[in-house]
């Protein structure tokens, strides 16, 4: 005898659900009604996609209440807004790498754009270019070189002094006034201007060198005004996550207390240290008005950092759109600005990348 199927009847726990395709149908719904509501006022994608998400969370938050009951409900709201959030936060990150990409494309594959200066690159060329439909002349080799340059010097500079001064916060200061003195000085200096950076290390080059003192080692000296507090800040937060059992066995064992700091506690924490040195990096490697500052603009190649102006690939993107080198045909400039901005990004990517994988290189092993 053959056994007759049963019915799938709906348990209590089964009951009161929305059907699986529920998500879907709120989602075409939506885009059907936002479509009609942005047609009304002009179409465009933006008000499309604002009406679409305005649309989907009713349809759905009210058709959940009309089947679930009102707490559900609520609880898909909540998640309509938590995605509808993230959405908006990552929707102008993709919007910039696209526009990036589109503009920066052509420029980075130019052949000679990595390799070659803005040396001896003069309207002429540009003019010509643009005529004959040529390559775009000059490159931004002299510009990845100061960058590269000044980015060094202010990361030896500034790693050494914050993660001291966060050692000495962590595991030598008692809550005293001069602890409490150093903290407020460092929240005081997270919040400063870059601006206010590079008019700090002018200054005191000029007082010390005399007026117009302009090298790549003084936008360094900006840029570690700008690193030292964001390096303490991550550098402290990950000394202080170490156990104290730690230190404790250390000193039970006999271990000088700077031995101890040296061989237990930096070793424990240089994961999440190395993360926030590389971040403060990518932090400063971009500023602007620092630079321009202090280490003026250059068209040539410059490797020495204490002598003569120097670029860098923010000011050379600055100076590239500000004033074109054909004004009449500032098309090549353009480009050779946003092949630029893409290699900047490029190297922030890298330098978070980079973090990533330092931080998981060196991250305490677990066991079993």
């Amino acid at each position: 005898m053959t056994a007759i199927a049963t019915p799938r009847r709906r348990t209590p726990l089964t009951r009161n659900r929305l059907p699986r395709i529920a998500p879907w149908a709120s989602v075409v719904v939506g885009l059907v009604v936002g479509a009609a509501l942005s047609t009304l006022i002009g179409f465009n994608l933006f008000g499309w996609g604002v009406f679409a998400a305005i649309a989907f969370t009713v349809v759905y938050v009210a058709w959940s209440a009309a089947v679930e009951g009102g707490r559900k409900a609520r609880d898909k709201f909540a998640t309509c807004l938590v995605i509808g959030a993230f959405i908006i936060v990552v929707l102008p990150l993709f919007s910039v790498l696209w526009t990036v990409l589109e503009g920066g494309i052509k420029g980075l594959l130019t052949p000679g754009f990595l390799g070659t200066s803005m040396n001896g690159v003069s309207g002429i060329q540009d003019n010509q270019s643009v005529d004959n439909g040529g390559k775009v002349l000059g490159g931004i080799y002299h510009a990845i070189i100061g960058t590269l340059l000044i980015t060094l010097w202010s990361t030896v500079i500034s790693v050494p002094i914050g993660l001291l001064t966060s050692i000495y916060l962590v595991e030598y200061s008692r809550g005293g006034r001069l602890a409490q003195a150093i903290t407020l000085f460092v929240d005081v200096m997270t919040g400063i201007p870059s601006i206010v950076a590079g008019l700090f290390a002018a200054a005191l080059f000029a007082t010390i060198f005399g007026p117009g003192t302009q090298t790549g080692f003084v936008a360094a000296v900006a840029l570690t005004v700008l690193m030292i507090p964001v390096v303490v800040r991550s550098s402290e937060e990950m000394l202080r996550i170490v156990p104290n059992e730690l230190r404790e066995a250390a000193y039970a064992l006999g271990v000088r207390k700077w031995r101890t700091i040296l061989k237990v506690v930096v070793p424990t924490a240089i994961s999440g240290i190395a993360s926030g040195v590389t971040l403060a990096i990518a932090r400063v490697i971009g500023e602007t008005a620092p630079i321009l500052l202090t280490a003026g603009f250059a068209t040539k190649i410059n490797f020495n950092v204490f002598a003569n102006w120097m670029a860098s690939l923010p000011t050379y993107i600055y100076f590239q759109i500000l004033n074109p080198t054909s004004p009449s045909n500032p098309g090549p400039s353009l480009q050779r600005a946003w092949g630029a901005a893409l290699v900047l990004i490029i190297f922030v990517m890298l330098l978070n990348l980079i973090a990533r994988l330092v931080a998981r290189m060196f991250a305490p092993k677990a066991g079993r």
